[in-house]
């Protein structure tokens, strides 16, 4: 059995992005590790909400201990650096947040995890952390040099299928549910279809997904886009999650060609999905 971990980088994203993949992966007897960079303190939150003393950051750590439950998880740990808000706004030049973090201060806190688990992959982000949030491309350049000082031997970065994206929202604008202006930014989200190197097959798994998004209620209420789809909708936008392999370097993979899961051995064993065939699209 392997052990995987997944860094992200606040509550919230684990689900959204890679809870399928993480369910999967605990269902099959692996170790997931889940490593968030904070704990989502400048996170929209409805008035009221909170109970009187208590703080957004406070709240996010238990959903995200629950959704984590959920999803399976062996370990989870956050790194205690501070949410920089969303791209624009004034608290990203912070020197407490984690945009402006140390790379290589944040790569040995996160290296020391890999190591002491024999982390055999880890899960990043994208160049442009799916959408150009600041923390998130900051997960990219920690995770990608952490990966380095520990040796870690597949590292994946997770993304969306802006091709598939972008399919969505012309189908959504025809259809009566009508969720195109949610899916607005979709030309930019993600990578082209062409440099995804692995689509996981998560449909088993969606019911997880759903139930850990649901576990964030500060951040996605019952009248969100998320949980207001109906079950089949919500299957077919969440039940594939998407990735780019960097490491090792994938051999005739990309433009099409895709990996149902995770590489998890040396020897070609795939894990995460419900397959083990490359798939060609």
């Amino acid at each position: 059995m392997a052990t995987v971990t997944f860094f992200h980088a606040h509550p919230d994203d684990e689900a959204i992005a890679t809870g399928g993949t993480m369910a999967a992966l605990a269902a099959a007897g692996h170790r997931v590790v889940l490593v968030t960079a904070t704990r989502g303190e400048l996170g929209e939150v409805a008035d009221g909400f909170l109970l009187p003393g208590e703080t957004l950051g406070d709240r996010r750590a238990e959903e995200l201990a629950a959704a984590a439950s959920i999803l399976g998880v062996g370990r989870q740990v956050v790194l205690g650096y501070h949410d920089s808000g969303m791209e624009g706004e004034d608290s990203n030049a912070r020197d407490d947040v984690f945009a402006t973090a140390d790379v290589a201060e944040a790569a040995g806190r996160l290296a020391a995890i890999l190591e002491e688990e024999s982390s055999d992959v880890l899960v990043t982000y994208d160049e442009h952390g799916g959408y150009g949030h600041p923390d998130h491309v900051r997960v990219h350049d920690v995770g990608m040099a952490a990966a380095e000082l520990a040796g870690t031997p597949v590292v994946y970065l997770t993304t969306m299928d802006r091709d598939f994206m972008l399919a969505l929202r012309t189908e959504a604008a025809e259809s009566d549910h009508g969720p195109e202006d949610n899916l607005e930014g979709a030309d930019t989200m993600g990578e082209p279809s062409e440099r995804i190197t692995t689509e996981v097959d998560v449909s088993p798994w969606v019911g997880a997904k759903r139930e850990a998004m649901r576990a964030h209620a500060s951040q996605i209420t019952e009248d969100s886009f998320f949980l207001q789809m109906p079950e089949d909708v919500f299957a077919r936008v969440w039940g594939q999650e998407w990735y780019i392999r960097v490491r090792p370097e994938p051999e005739g993979l990309g433009d099409g060609v895709r990996e149902p899961g995770l590489l998890v051995a040396p020897g070609g064993d795939l894990a995460g999905g419900t397959s083990a065939g490359v798939t060609d699209r």
